[in-house]
């Protein structure tokens, strides 16, 4: 059962896609993600599936074995180009790993669209590398909406921030929403900015480092989930977790069970699956021959927690 929040962000992209293809061929298309060891892309890769579907067009979603594996996602770029794709929807892992392989594809007379994140647009213009539409979601609105709620909850007192893979556009991005929310407050005081690579056991290691370090620290914003539930047991374990206010982003299933078990204070949510589902409609519309109206193509936010979980039953 599709939730009443997940509808109305469904039917909100799909308005601003108008007019939707028609998908008349048989369209062979491929799909790089960062990685499927991270929940957030396997729902990405559900989108892109029950999109093609749809469409009656077939999609090959492949991607690299870990977040930060840049040259694995680079070699899986020009595999896929060497192929007989009619189109390439790319998630780059930092805003320069995949414009040779984007080069290459526009050489090759490919169209490429970019999902989530995207390439650098100076270092694709220099390589001759074209993405033609791009989707996503506001990353630096994701930091300052999870540091506010924060704020709000904590009133005052000392904060850090957790951030991803240093360079990644999406960590990079949160983490510079965050830091103006709270240097925007007199009465927030950030201790700490860190990097946990967008790993549980990382995030684990600085919280735990971070409560020692700070006693009375109030407040951690995690650049995603994986990283939040990590500072969680680490809070948990040092008996401060009442204390500290966690916030994370990207709402995956894990999340939704801690928040709902009074764990995770709340998640930044937005929608994987309308990542993927975006996705395989745009490079539809370009292989049409559509025009692309929008610069950038967005999904939509909310902040889930305890009062409202329940509310996002089904959202993906």
């Amino acid at each position: 059962m599709k939730n009443k929040a997940f509808k109305e962000a469904e039917a909100e992209l799909l308005e601003s896609l108008q007019p939707l293809p028609k998908a008349s061929q048989k369209y062979k298309i491929a799909a790089l993600l960062i990685t499927l060891a991270n929940p957030f892309w396997v729902t990405v890769k559900e989108g892109y599936e029950d999109a093609a579907r749809e469409y009656g067009v077939t999609v090959d979603v492949m991607s690299a074995p870990k977040e930060d594996d840049v040259n694995s996602q680079l070699e899986t770029l020009k595999t896929i180009v060497s192929k007989d794709y009619n189109a390439i929807a790319i998630s780059a892992i930092t805003p320069f790993n995949l414009v040779p392989g984007v080069a290459a594809a526009t050489k090759k007379g490919i169209p490429v669209v970019a999902v989530g994140t995207s390439v650098d647009q100076e270092a694709a213009t220099r390589a001759g590398a074209r993405v033609q539409a791009f989707i996503t979601s506001n990353f630096e609105d994701q930091g300052k909406l999870g540091a506010e709620y924060i704020i709000k909850k904590i009133g005052a007192g000392k904060v850090a921030i957790i951030e991803g893979l240093p360079g990644a556009a999406q960590s990079e991005a949160r983490k510079t929403g965050a830091k103006k929310a709270f240097e925007g407050n007199k009465d927030i005081t950030l201790v700490a900015i860190q990097p946990g690579n967008w790993d549980r056991q990382k995030a684990y290691n600085i919280a735990a480092n971070l409560i020692q370090a700070h006693p009375d620290l109030k407040g951690i914003f995690c650049a995603n989930d994986v990283m939040a539930l990590g500072a969680v047991e680490a809070l948990k374990a040092a008996g401060k977790k009442d204390q500290v206010t966690v916030v994370g982003v990207d709402f995956i299933d894990d999340a939704r069970k801690s928040i709902a078990k009074g764990e995770l204070d709340a998640s930044v949510a937005m929608s994987p699956y309308l990542f993927g589902k975006g996705g395989l409609i745009l490079a539809l519309k370009v292989l049409e021959g559509h025009e692309i109206k929008q610069e950038i193509y967005w999904t939509p936010l909310a902040i889930v927690d305890r009062e409202n979980v329940n509310s996002f039953e089904g959202w993906k």
